[in-house]
């Protein structure tokens, strides 16, 4: 099935009446009840590989935009900023909050929305710890949910997220913009008044290394800014996170992020544009508590090297029976991407938003524009397959929750910094973060079957990326590693020879795409399955697009007969 998804929205999705989200979740989607433990979860047997234990969520993010996950607990612990690097560690500051009061009470019930609490003492005067179990979270990738059931919170409320990856599209599914529809109902016989906070952390200048946690990362120079402007009948009004710079062209380092909801009749936003994120937090949470709003204080200054954060919160009333849907926003623009030996990439989405890394804004603006839009194009794409009965329950859901790797496993997507604009992107996966290999092609030759279906011009265009490395040489020699553990004296070999498909298009900590076939563990140059894999792929790429793609086989069919298939031949 192909979806196309044209949108220029031209009017704001405010708010609406549409099917309530907690009976809209499909019934193929994973599910957990918040915050609740694994009882045997798997750990890894390697020592050193990454174990980041149960606590995950599906993740934002488009096609090599960078991509970050909240987990069913309720807190932003996994960041794929750095493309190909891994990170893992809560930034307790960043964090939704709910306030609810019905009329007649004399105070409302304000709790973060995480089942924990900061294990670094900060933020001590907000309410943690969600009730374990008072909810439920579920996942059919790019959605998910989370579903609050508390008996001290009288609105229920579900929480939708995704980011707009969608089928046989290239521009939005590229996006570095999370959605979060708060889909809220009161079924009590009283009005209820709700109000949903979201605090961030500005975590500019912190993604430009290539370890596994934030030690080092710098703030100094980080500001916030509150930003407002009419879009249609709404006021968006939000908070955009930057930092000072040493020139106008963006280093990887470089960039923003905005948060940002719509303030419209019945709909309150407030604000807090600045306050230390590992402070004891009353400048937010005083205010919110007592009645669900921010001190509307645009109050900034610029970092010394302490860590800074800003707050939102959409307040509304709903009344007896009444369903709203109040959407809110995260987007990011750090256009640069760097690797390990220093040549620079801008990524996919800049050439819909710029390579000035000062567009966050921009992009919250149409996340909140076509939240909506975006919400039904993608249970449009997933209908078919999941409602299918003929199928069991859990396969249908693991379909789509598989997708996530597609964005969130260190894909990259982009082309040179400098390059002509009609040079096209060139797009990986890693193998995963323990073995950090770009595009390893005896693996993808089982795995990018969901790319070829869904978004067949990037799996063409990986397949040219290995074609044109095959007729060349990289003569360069690396060391066989488990050979010369074996003997005990280097072993070397040659990087690439010529006539060979590369094994990988390179590492994140090289210059891949540029310098293949990393040398590592081994020499994969005769290994026999790579040539004959990549022939087959381009076999089922033409065929399962309808044979009618000419122009791709006449560019594959020199490298496929001539070094491939011949030679493999003759040796016969």
């Amino acid at each position: 099935m192909k979806v196309r998804l044209y949108l220029r929205v031209l009017s704001v999705a405010l708010v609406t009446t549409a099917v309530w989200a907690g009976d809209a979740i499909p019934k193929a989607a994973w599910r957990r009840p918040l915050g609740l433990p694994l009882e045997k979860p798997g750990v890894t047997r390697i020592a050193g590989n990454i174990d980041d234990g149960f606590w995950q969520g599906a993740p934002v993010g488009g096609f090599g935009s960078g991509t970050f996950s909240r987990t069913y607990r309720g807190d932003f612990a996994r960041w794929h900023m750095k493309a190909g690097v891994h990170k893992y560690a809560p930034v307790y500051a960043n964090q939704f909050a709910m306030f609810q009061q019905a009329e007649g009470e004399a105070e409302g019930t304000a709790r973060v929305l995480m089942t924990d609490h900061p294990a670094d003492g900060s933020l001590a005067s907000w309410q943690w710890d969600y009730p374990v179990g008072a909810g439920e979270y579920a996942a059919l990738y790019p959605k998910s949910w989370y579903d609050y059931k508390w008996d001290k919170f009288p609105a229920h409320v579900v929480l939708e997220q995704f980011s707009p990856v969608l089928p046989n599209n290239y521009r939005e599914s590229s996006y570095p913009v999370a959605v979060y529809r708060w889909h809220a109902e009161n079924p009590t016989k009283h009005a209820v008044t709700v109000s949903v906070l979201l605090s961030w952390t500005n975590m500019v200048g912190w993604f430009r290394t290539f370890t596994r946690d934030f030690q080092g990362a710098p703030s100094q120079g980080n500001h916030n800014q509150f930003v407002s402007e009419k879009i249609d009948a709404a006021m968006m009004k939000g908070v955009a996170f930057q930092r000072n710079r040493a020139s106008t062209a963006p280093r990887e380092a470089d960039g923003q992020f905005a948060i940002a909801a719509l303030e419209s009749p019945g709909v309150e936003v407030s604000y807090q544009a600045t306050f230390p994120s590992e402070g004891d937090g009353k400048a937010i949470w005083t205010g919110f508590a007592k009645d669900g709003r921010l001190a509307n204080s645009d109050l900034s200054w610029v970092s010394d090297g302490e860590k800074l954060a800003g707050a939102i919160a959409v307040r509304f009333t709903l009344q007896p029976g009444e369903k709203k849907v109040i959407p809110m926003v995260i987007a990011w623009d750090f256009p640069v991407v760097e690797f390990g030996e220093g040549r620079q990439w801008d990524r996919r989405y800049t050439d819909f938003y710029g390579t000035s890394g000062n567009n966050a804004w921009a992009i919250a603006r149409d996340g909140l524009r076509n939240a909506s839009a975006w919400s039904d194009a993608i249970d449009a794409w997933q209908g078919p397959y999941v409602n299918d009965e003929s199928k069991p329950l859990w396969y249908r859901g693991m379909l789509f929750n598989e997708l996530y790797t597609l964005t969130d496993g260190g894909s990259f997507w982009g082309r040179p910094v400098g390059s002509d604009v009609k040079t096209p992107s060139s797009f990986a996966l890693l193998e995963c973060f323990d073995y950090a290999y770009y595009g390893t092609l005896d693996v993808r030759f089982y795995a990018s079957m969901p790319l070829l279906k869904f978004w067949p011009d990037i799996d063409k265009q990986v397949l040219r990326e290995f074609a044109d490395t095959v007729p060349k040489e990289w003569p360069e020699k690396g060391q066989w590693v488990w050979k010369s553990q074996l003997t005990g004296e280097p072993s070397l070999h040659l990087r690439k020879k010529k006539g060979a498909v590369p094994h990988d298009l390179g590492v994140p900590e090289g210059d891949p795409f540029i310098a293949v076939n990393e040398p590592g563990w081994q020499d994969t140059n005769d290994w026999k399955d790579l040539n004959s894999k990549f022939v087959l792929m381009v076999y089922r790429d033409y065929v399962l697009t309808g044979s009618k793609d000419a122009a791709f086989l006449r560019q594959m069919w020199p490298v496929s007969y001539t070094h491939l298939t011949l030679p493999t031949i003759l040796r016969v």
